[in-house]
């Protein structure tokens, strides 16, 4: 384990508010990563992803790069475009 994750699960363990900011932060991070490395496998250009959506090239840069508080509709919706499913599991 590199020293920046266990600093990270230590500070989880001590600081509550801290592990719960960070769950919840690397959440929206992960969505919006997640649709980046789709876009990019799918040689797509924020671009040409914004076109197929019937969209801004700004709005899929904040939906990559800032996606809290993204719309279930807005993700499924890329996830078609992409040929993708999406799946929501609640644990």
């Amino acid at each position: 384990m590199s020293d920046l994750k266990q600093y990270i699960e230590k500070r989880k363990r001590h600081d509550a508010e801290f592990a719960e900011g960070y769950d919840a932060g690397y959440e929206e991070f992960k969505i919006g990563a997640l649709i980046k490395e789709i876009r990019l496998k799918e040689g797509l250009t924020q671009e040409q992803l914004a076109q197929k959506l019937n969209t801004k090239k700004s709005v899929i840069s904040r939906l990559e790069n800032h996606s809290e508080d993204v719309r279930l509709s807005t993700i499924h919706k890329v996830a078609q475009v992409l040929g993708k499913k999406l799946q929501i599991v609640i644990e």
